[in-house]
Formats: C-alpha cells, structure tokens, sequence
C-alpha cells in the first residue's frame, strides 16, 4: 500500500485514537470560521467543538504529528447548559466538545501533520456525505486549497436525501460496492454525482486510486476551515 494510500478516507476512518509524534515542528493554527447564514457548530477532533455564529471563528492549535484529524460542522444543535445535546447533522455522541468523530452526513476537512518527508496531508472528503459547504487552505504559502462548495444539499438523489443534509451512498446501503469494505471497488453513479460537483474531495473511499484528492503542504504550515465560503 502507497504512503498516500495509507492516507486515504479509508484508513482514515478506522482511526479511533490520535497519535502524537515527537516533532520540533510547531503546532498548526487551524482557524475554523462560519460563513454561513445560520449558526453551526464547529466539531474538531482533536479539540473539541464551539458554537459559531455566523461571521464567527475559534483558532484551534493542533500539535505537530496528529494523524487522523478532522473538522466539520454540526447543524440543527441544541444543548444543555453541561454540554449534553444532540445535532441534526454530525453530533459526535450528544456533546459540545467532541471526543469522537461526528455522525454522517457531514462534509468532512481531514488531516495528518508533518508526515512523510516532513508533509502535512490535506483532504475534503464526502465519504460520510455532506452537509455544509466548505473551504479548506493554507494560510501561509503552499500550492492550493480545497473547496466543495456545489449545492449538494438542494440536488441530492432522493435515495440519499438526509434531514439536513446529503448521506454518502455507503451510509445507506452498507455494501462493499459503495463502502469498499473488502477486495476492489470503483465509481458508482451515485458516488460519481459528489465526484461531479466536488472534483477535488473524496466521492468514495478509494477515490485517491482514480484522481488526486490528497494534497500536501510543508509541515507548520497553518489553515483555515470556512463553512458556507
């Protein structure tokens, strides 16, 4: 298995714990911001979560060497004054601050930093659907970001129609065609139709075999996840 392989939203979601390495390499600002018109709330593993009204951010610091990261937006949340609640779209087990990866669908920003050969490595992925748009980029020089910002929700097949959002044909049918689980898999029509919008965000677990969806960034290099860009 290639190192960019190793990477793909297919590992990525078997990782249930964060390894830290020893690294001099500073940690990354991730400056997470709602663009949006309504309130969402920010979901990050590591870090935890904030409610952002629109036009609001929460600078996140993450250490040098985290493997396995992710931010999303939470939509239609409601908490109690202890944190405890529930979201309509990516609730990470009914609390404010995450410990655990969110509930599809939710449009996901994953990342590892300072890996092979000292790279960060950068993706969107619609493997667990989507439900907000979003920009994901460098903030201090690198090649490009990325951005899935279509209207996904709006066009969304009617076999995959979520509240609030779009699920991913996996989340819905559980088979090895869509999820991949075993042996090869390929493109689908459904899968082709997050393909088609969001070109450069993974459409299916091992859409890294079929186009670049994986992009790399010196490590140190510091971010911004916008929602609704």
């Amino acid at each position: 298995m290639s190192f960019l392989k190793s990477f793909s939203v297919l590992s990525i979601l078997w990782v249930t714990t964060l390894f830290i390495a020893p690294s001099t390499t500073r940690a990354a600002r991730f400056d997470i911001r709602n663009n949006c018109p309504f309130t969402v709330w920010a979901g990050a593993v590591p870090g935890g979560g904030r409610q952002l009204n629109s036009g609001e951010s929460w600078p996140l610091d993450v250490n040098a060497g985290t493997t396995g990261g992710r931010v999303w937006a939470r939509t239609g949340c409601n908490f109690d004054a202890s944190g405890h609640g529930s979201c309509q779209t990516g609730d990470c087990g009914g609390l404010l601050e995450c410990q655990a990866y969110g509930q599809p669908p939710n449009t996901l920003a994953e990342y590892g930093l300072n890996q092979f050969n000292g790279l960060d490595f950068i993706d969107i992925s619609l493997v667990d659907g989507f439900n907000v748009a979003m920009d994901f980029s460098p903030t201090t020089p690198c090649d490009r970001g990325i951005q899935c910002t279509a209207d996904i929700n709006g066009q969304c097949p009617n076999e995959l129609k979520a509240p609030g959002g779009c699920n991913n044909p996996c989340t819905v049918y559980k088979t090895d065609e869509y999820c991949c689980n075993s042996g090869s898999c390929g493109p689908t029509t459904l899968s082709k139709f997050f393909k088609d919008r969001c070109p450069d965000a993974y459409s299916y677990p091992k859409d890294d075999t079929t186009s670049k969806v994986v992009f790399t960034c010196p490590g140190g290099t510091n971010y911004r996840v916008v929602f609704c860009p």
